[in-house]
């Protein structure tokens, strides 16, 4: 049983107690969080509560977490662009909307569960039954290249790659306004939003170091094409990097504006396209390119 006790500050008040706690535990969803709310494990001042109680300023608000059994993620025949594959690992080229690895309360239609079934099981068991075979990972509506490790001496080899920062990642994205340089740098720490807490913020607090280069492929006068190296891997990086010097990607309502000027783009158009890193058998250097998705080439057409 996890406990957690959290007093409501003056700027958090009147906002619903399911999405408060859903904020501050981005581990868990909302439906999750309703749930246990439901159960009655979740209390302010003492009292039971229901999930649309809006809460008042210094009230404490406690939440009991209740033993969760280890999940038992079920392989799913779901169709996977394969890029590479041998006995030791595999690149994938992710679609928009797939979730990487199960959470709580998402169990299932995910990338690990599509990997479980192609492998037949066969998957580095490092990270746990909720990722195996995962080294590293890129956001649900992001798009492209994520190599998946079958070995546990694969992903050991390309862990260490990933610390050392020796592989290439490089993106397709298209951001708002016009880009000054044609070519740059930005730099800043990265680490969780001080108040908003499903997001992550430019800070040095917690931030940890984050560096992103960049340069531009095509201007489209109000939109510019760009391509993204990564030297670090933090969690939004490329997105918080480049709404840190306000040009937020297109489609990212979460780190740029509200309202998309593209009806139907579903979240952030941003696209994991080359992958590069040494095989953990072999140490040849590998490339792989996942091609532009369906979706961001028509935004591109309707640009140009």
């Amino acid at each position: 049983m996890e406990k957690y006790n959290y007093k409501v500050e003056e700027f958090e008040a009147g906002e619903r107690v399911d999405k408060y706690l859903s904020l501050l535990l981005p581990g868990y969803s909302r439906s999750y969080i309703q749930k246990v709310i439901k159960e009655g494990c979740v209390l302010a001042n003492e009292q039971p509560l229901k999930a649309n109680y809006k809460i008042q300023p210094e009230d404490t608000i406690t939440i009991e977490i209740p033993d969760q059994k280890e999940p038992d993620i079920q392989p799913e025949n779901i169709p996977l662009s394969i890029l590479y594959e041998d006995s030791e690992l595999l690149v994938v080229d992710k679609p928009k909307g797939m979730v990487v690895h199960p959470s709580a309360g998402h169990y299932s239609h995910t990338l690990v569960n599509a990997l479980l079934f192609h492998c037949q099981g066969q998957l580095s068991g490092i990270n746990g039954v909720l990722r195996p075979g995962i080294v590293h990972r890129i956001d649900m509506n992001t798009t492209g290249a994520l190599v998946v490790c079958k070995t546990d001496r694969a992903h050991q080899s390309l862990a260490m790659q990933l610390k050392d920062h020796s592989i290439t990642r490089r993106y397709r994205a298209i951001v708002h306004g016009n880009l000054k340089e044609d070519e740059g740098t930005v730099t800043g720490d990265i680490g969780r939003h001080p108040t908003e807490r499903k997001k992550m913020a430019v800070t040095q607090k917690n931030g940890k170091p984050a560096v992103t280069h960049y340069r531009v492929l095509e201007r489209f006068g109000s939109f510019t094409y760009i391509e993204c190296r990564l030297e670090t891997g933090r969690t939004h990086q490329i997105r918080v990097h480049m709404s840190s010097i306000r040009h937020p990607l297109l489609g990212d309502d979460v780190y740029g504006p509200k309202k998309c000027p593209f009806p139907g783009l579903r979240g952030q158009t941003l696209h994991a396209m080359i992958l590069g890193f040494l095989h953990p058998v072999s140490s040849e250097y590998m490339e792989f390119t996942a091609p532009l998705p369906e979706y961001f080439s028509e935004i591109l057409d309707r640009l140009r």
